[in-house]
């Protein structure tokens, strides 16, 4: 029994879903817990302000 030419084979059935389903994530907007941890990373990565003068070295 041979498959005809014509219809998907499995492996194009299966790229088709897994490309429609990623477009559908990544079209979707970033969750505001998401963002709150970003900006809580965000502050951890900034420098500290120094209260010594900058001349001290």
């Amino acid at each position: 029994m041979s498959k005809n030419e014509d219809s998907p084979n499995d492996d194009d059935v299966i790229n088709q879903n897994l490309k429609r389903v990623y477009d559908d994530v990544a079209g979707q907007d970033i969750p505001d817990r998401f963002k709150d941890l970003l900006a809580q990373l965000k502050a951890q990565d900034s420098p500290a302000p120094h209260s010594s003068s900058e001349g001290d070295e």
